[in-house]
């Protein structure tokens, strides 16, 4: 797992001061490219030497607690799990012992025509680095 943090702005809530739903599918993308440098990745320097991509395929978000203005809040990251073809992340988003909120997403790898391609080996090696993943 992978944490970052990241301080709400105003810009990231609505007229009652409470963090706005989609922004934090915002935080889990902030996370999953945390994850990734954690990992020795970089996404745009796959995207531009495998010329895959990867999608949100799926995505779900589970609200318990609000986030508020000017609140500092962690996000955990972790590779759930892979498939020939696609990677799901799973993400917890927490201010100090709270957790506000669970999700995920799941990353279909295509090529630049949208055509599903395997995901290439060293780079599921990189992510998988450190992690309890089969």
């Amino acid at each position: 797992m992978v944490r970052c943090e990241i301080r709400v702005i105003y810009g990231d809530t609505d007229q009652m001061g409470v963090v706005y739903y989609a922004n934090y599918l915002r935080w889990f993308e902030a996370g999953r490219n945390e994850f990734l440098r954690a990992k020795g990745l970089s996404y745009s320097d796959f995207e531009a030497r495998e010329k895959l991509i990867l999608p949100v395929a799926e995505a779900g978000v589970s609200y318990l607690q609000p986030a508020r203005y000017d609140d500092r809040v962690e996000i955990e990251t972790r590779l759930a799990s892979t498939r020939r073809a696609s990677a799901r992340f799973e993400y917890a988003v927490r201010r100090g012992p709270d957790l506000l909120a669970t999700g995920f997403t799941v990353h279909a790898c295509v090529d630049a025509t949208g055509r599903i391609r395997r995901l290439p080996g060293d780079f599921l090696a990189r992510m998988k680095s450190g992690e309890g993943i089969a």
